[in-house]
């Protein structure tokens, strides 16, 4: 028995998110069903990121432990023969046995797109929310800089998040600007559930001068989802990677 690491990339347009569920079909479940036909197992994944529905990724990781006799690196070709041209694995390699891509310490880094401009672009619109109201980057740095470092989000997850702390870092938000879409790059060694939509929803508000960027401490003060600003859209956001330290 061997333990096999994927890097996972997928538009997540059309799946219910990473995570098996009753109300519609999820990378978890493609892959599972595509390996156990490939290697004639029952073939049980396990995910680093568990992504929400419409959140895409271009380096997720997974493992799943197997008796294969084929090349480990092999089988990231072997399986792409199978998938939907919707996900792809990038590498597939032998790990350690107790590897699990979960419990590791990383740093994960997402992106987050805005199509900015008077109407929308219909070959962005499944990969950036639309916003036609000026932005001001310059503001949403400033208010960026009130999350960077470790602090206690809770007013930036989703209130029927279960986890022991809501405390997590932050170790870097910077953005950028291509032409009409502005890019905002989070890094930090976890994140709640839906943490940085609701980041963005809230940078994004004071890049349209609703709030002041110093409210964000404010925000992050109250310790409470209310003060926050609203969920941005799924399609926006994309996990770029995970680096294992």
């Amino acid at each position: 028995m061997k333990r096999i690491k994927l890097t996972v990339a997928y538009d997540g347009t059309n799946y219910c998110g990473w995570q098996i569920q009753d109300n519609g079909i999820t990378i978890e479940e493609v892959l599972n069903r595509e390996l156990s036909k490939l290697l004639q197992e029952d073939i049980k994944i396990i995910g680093a990121s568990r992504t929400d529905s419409g959140v895409h990724a271009l380096g997720n990781v997974a493992v799943f432990d197997t008796q294969t006799r084929i090349p480990p690196e092999k089988i990231s070709f072997a399986l792409n023969q199978r998938l939907p041209d919707d996900i792809r694995i990038q590498e597939s390699c032998q790990v350690a046995d107790d590897f699990h891509p979960r419990f590791c310490d990383t740093i994960k880094t997402y992106e987050y797109r805005i199509w900015n401009d008077k109407f929308p672009n219909p070959l962005v619109r499944l990969y950036s929310k639309f916003c036609y109201f000026h932005v001001d980057v310059a503001k949403m740095e400033q208010a960026a800089a009130y999350l960077v470092g470790e602090h206690d989000f809770k007013s930036f997850c989703t209130p029927r998040t279960q986890v022991e702390s809501t405390v997590r870092m932050v170790t870097e938000i910077s953005f950028r600007t291509e032409g009409k879409m502005i890019i905002m790059t989070i890094r930090g060694t976890g994140f709640l559930y839906n943490m940085v939509r609701i980041i963005m929803g809230t940078l994004l508000k004071c890049g349209m001068n609703m709030y002041p960027p110093e409210h964000v401490k404010e925000i992050l003060d109250a310790k409470d989802r209310a003060a926050a600003g609203p969920k941005a859209e799924a399609c926006g956001l994309q996990l770029v990677g995970i680096e294992y330290l």
